[in-house]
């Protein structure tokens, strides 16, 4: 899963729209975004393996610091918490924890059972949906493409960068996606933690785009 996460940040927007789309594109895509680091610190592993899914040659052995249940739950807490100390908004708060949450339940969904419940324990789950590329995206661009409306549809460009740089960004994402997808194996681990790094800019160019917005009145959303 990948614009399915972005689709879930920019969905966000509509429920806490005093957030920035880049905090929201922080939250959603947050275990992500450190999983990376760990790789390149050898906490976590990850072997290349053409075929091993229809979707993604990638097979996760070890991520239980990232991206187990009990994990998830942790890094939701404190996000939400450092948020909620520095904002005082618990709304925007709570709901920065339930994108972080969001990533798993997505995850739950595409990957093969090796999504661990807590570090060190034997319990995986995964429903496979990895296993059919149509079926993975029949899911996640119809989910994208929502997410993408319920932002445009809850914000406002105030100038021409707005308006554009909500259009490039929406289609940057689906080409990085289509690249993911339909590309070669990448070269090595050491390649897909680097190139994991750039997913920074995703965050910042949600920060960019959000600053050249404006959220519209709940009423005004409605009658659309």
């Amino acid at each position: 899963m990948f614009i399915g996460h972005f689709a879930v940040g920019f969905a966000a927007k509509t429920v806490t729209p005093r957030v920035s789309l880049g905090t929201l594109f922080l939250g959603a895509q947050f275990i992500d975004l450190l999983w990376p680091t760990f790789l390149l610190l050898g906490l976590e592993r990850v072997r290349i393996e053409p075929g091993a899914t229809a979707v993604t040659p990638l097979v996760f052995e070890h991520y239980p610091y990232t991206h187990s249940l009990l994990a998830v739950l942790v890094w939701a807490v404190l996000l939400g918490g450092l948020h909620w100390l520095l904002q005082r908004d618990r709304r925007s708060a709570l709901v920065l924890a339930a994108l972080v949450l969001s990533h798993w339940l997505l995850d739950l969904l595409v990957h093969r059972p090796d999504l661990p419940l807590w570090p060190g324990g034997e319990g995986v789950a995964g429903l496979r949906l990895w296993s059919s590329l149509p079926l993975t995206l029949a899911v996640e661009v119809p989910l994208f493409a929502l997410g993408v409306w319920l932002y445009a549809r809850g914000t406002r460009a105030v100038d021409a960068v707005g308006r554009w740089g909500l259009a490039g960004l929406a289609l940057f994402l689906l080409v990085v996606y289509a690249a993911n997808v339909l590309g070669s194996p990448p070269p090595s681990v050491a390649a897909i933690a680097w190139v994991g790094q750039l997913q920074w800019l995703l965050v910042l160019g949600g920060y960019w785009v959000d600053r050249h917005r404006r959220a519209l009145a709940p009423a005004t959303v409605m009658s659309f």
